[in-house]
């Protein structure tokens, strides 16, 4: 079976005046369709640019990235919306959600852009929501909802297109202890449905999670491994 993403000998680098700053310098990976994935790493190790590049938000200077049998790597940047749309279910660190909107209404706006009609719009973002655990909360608008309800919307959203990947940038950043465990909860039970996810964080609570971790530092990645104790002690203890 072909991995659903392989990237292979991806460089990225950014001209700032006369400096040449080397984000990413050669970095190969591939990750298998229900992965779960968390990307971690100091500040300015290249997590950030792997991941806009994962995304689709950003191209690499060098090497390939064929994302579900598809080269993304040379796309334009018309291309790359379609795929992003398509393809990826964005979480991030801020919610980004449209303050003037309903719930109902931020769920359902990737669905605007796939050109899906109204009513199917508004029946798959309810259902949606119900999924996570906000069938009460359709017609609230963010400062109606509490920082861990908006990320669930932010989630909700994330999954409305049925993405072939979760991209989550930090998705606890902005949470209390007690909420970030409910959110990653629920990406837990994402990920039990078979989704892929990709968590992006420099908290080792938080990627204690996922099933595989890979470290990045100076723009390569340092170490690749199976979070397998992690997985055995929890069902040890069940």
């Amino acid at each position: 079976m072909e991995p659903l993403i392989t990237i292979k000998d991806i460089g990225r680098k950014y001209v700032i005046g006369a400096e040449v700053i080397h984000a990413l310098k050669s970095v190969s990976l591939t990750i298998n369709k229900g992965e779960f994935v968390a990307l971690m790493g100091p500040s300015g190790s290249g997590k950030s640019t792997l991941m806009n590049i994962l995304g689709c938000l950003d191209t690499p200077t060098k090497g390939d990235y064929i994302l579900n049998g598809t080269n993304v790597s040379q796309m334009t940047d018309s291309q790359l919306a379609e795929v992003r749309n398509k393809e990826i279910g964005f979480v991030f660190q801020t919610f980004n959600l449209l303050p003037r909107n309903t719930a109902l209404d931020n769920v359902g706006l990737p669905l605007i852009y796939a050109g899906v009609k109204k009513q199917v719009r508004i029946e798959r973002s309810r259902k949606a929501l119900e999924n996570v655990g906000l069938g009460n909360r359709v017609d609230h608008k963010p400062n109606e909802l509490s920082g861990g309800q908006r990320q669930r919307v932010a989630v909700a959203r994330a999954l409305i297109n049925n993405p072939s990947i979760i991209l989550a940038d930090e998705p606890t950043g902005n949470l209390d202890t007690k909420t970030s465990i409910e959110i990653m909860g629920l990406m837990e039970d994402i990920h039990a449905k078979g989704n892929t996810i990709i968590l992006v964080t420099h908290e080792e609570d938080i990627a204690l999670h996922a099933h595989r971790i890979v470290r990045m530092r100076d723009g390569l990645i340092e170490k690749d491994y199976l979070n397998i104790d992690i997985h055995t002690s929890k069902d040890m203890a069940l």
